[in-house]
């Protein structure tokens, strides 16, 4: 007996769930690209909208305002920074390579990814937001530059554990880290020369090795 095929959305009937799920990464991927090329404040839900082919009621039945759809593209954005530092984590219980190696891979991702235009773009829009806003400073500190934190903690003192480094508070040299990594970064946006970014990120690793390589 064939079985039937499955059955399909009648036309203006409510979506599935894989259609809401692709529907809701369409919305976000417009949104960012629009905050991106337009900034914040010139960046409308009626675009973002148009652009995405949904309504405008449908947007705002998922986003109560502009604010809301710009906290969930940083969100998002926050979410693709963590994924290394966890999986890094991870894979260093199921296969522990040296510190050193995992630290200048880690490094390396943390630097592209925070290169790429939306992220460039956010933290300037988060800049010029910040007085009027400040509750979206607080959730990229603390979602994202905390969260990384305790994500390389955990990561630091898997190796601590096994006698490769020896770190007094793992939090504290986790954020030491992330800050000789990504310090210069934050420059007011000015881009350096791509050989004086990778010497500067190896002396980075280099400096904070020699700091908790055990005596």
């Amino acid at each position: 007996m064939v079985a039937p095929p499955p059955a399909r959305r009648a036309s203006g009937g409510r979506p599935t769930r894989e259609e809401a799920l692709r529907r809701d990464a369409r919305l976000l991927d417009v949104a960012t690209k629009l905050f991106m090329e337009r900034g914040y404040d010139c960046t409308s839900i009626d675009a973002v909208a148009e652009t995405a082919g949904i309504s405008k009621p449908t947007v705002y039945a998922r986003y109560h305002d502009k604010r809301d759809l710009f906290t969930a593209v940083l969100r998002a954005t926050i979410q693709r920074w963590l994924a290394p530092l966890s999986a890094a984590a991870e894979a260093a219980k199921v296969n522990p390579r040296s510190v050193e190696t995992t630290l200048h891979d880690l490094s390396r991702h943390l630097l592209a990814h925070s290169r790429i235009p939306e992220v460039v773009m956010l933290r300037r829009t988060l800049a010029a937001q910040a007085v009027q806003f400040p509750e979206l400073a607080k959730l990229a500190h603390e979602e994202g530059w905390l969260r990384g934190v305790r994500a390389v903690a955990i990561l630091l003192q898997q190796f601590a554990d096994r006698g490769q480094i020896k770190v007094d508070d793992p939090a504290i040299a986790a954020d030491l880290f992330l800050s000789l990594v990504l310090g210069n970064d934050k420059h007011h946006g000015i881009v350096t020369r791509p050989k004086f970014q990778e010497q500067r990120r190896e002396a980075a690793v280099k400096l904070f090795l020699n700091g908790v390589r055990p005596r």
